[in-house]
């Protein structure tokens, strides 16, 4: 019965990193990227996100729930995973070591993120809008802890729809396997892209 627990957990905590949470992250980076088109640009679809139906529940049970039961079952599998990449230097055993890596950084980048804006909005201290995000990046020091926080974040959701995909079977054959680390390669570098191009602009203007 343990056993079959765990084997649903695991499954859950694979899709709730692809569906929600994965989905909330390209669309979040998506709308900062806004930013790139300028102060009003931004500032209006910022708040086009804030101003939907329901946002506060939807907040809760479709990214802080989903996102508190993946940090919380991932921690636990970074504590009983057996890394073995100085045995084993394969690609996919360093991607297994990478992944758990990443998901502590992005864990603590996005405790922080939340605590720094939406906490703070909803406290009435901040408001959200472009100056908000350039006060935080001018400074050098989180504008380097940001850049790590967002690469790791996408690299984490990049390889672990890798990993989704072969553990639901969507993925069963090496060439599929392939294809898939392919794709996902792209993702990551996309994706990347569009976080670190938001990053500069907010700090630099540019």
């Amino acid at each position: 019965m343990a056993e079959h627990r765990e084997f649903f957990s695991r499954r859950l905590h694979s899709l709730l990193g692809v569906i929600p949470i994965g989905v909330f992250l390209v669309q979040h980076l998506v709308v900062n990227h806004f930013a790139v088109y300028g102060e009003e640009s931004f500032n209006k679809a910022a708040g086009f996100m804030a101003g939907l139906p329901f946002v506060i529940v939807l907040e809760i049970f479709v990214i802080y729930l989903p996102i508190l039961f993946h940090a919380v079952l991932g921690v636990y599998i970074v504590f009983v995973a057996k890394n073995n990449t100085r045995k084993y230097g394969y690609f996919r055993n360093w991607m297994f070591y990478l992944q758990r890596f990443t998901g502590i950084i992005t864990l603590v980048f996005i405790a922080w993120h939340v605590w720094e804006t939406r906490i703070q909005i909803g406290l009435g201290n901040e408001e959200l809008n472009y100056s908000l995000m350039e006060g935080i990046l001018t400074n050098p020091i989180m504008f380097w802890f940001y850049l790590i926080g967002v690469l790791s974040t996408v690299f984490h959701f990049a390889n672990g729809l890798w990993s989704f995909m072969v553990s639901w079977g969507i993925t069963q054959s090496p060439k599929s396997q392939k294809i898939a680390t392919n794709a996902t390669v792209l993702v990551f570098l996309v994706v990347s892209y569009i976080g670190v191009r938001t990053l500069i602009q907010f700090a630099y203007g540019v």
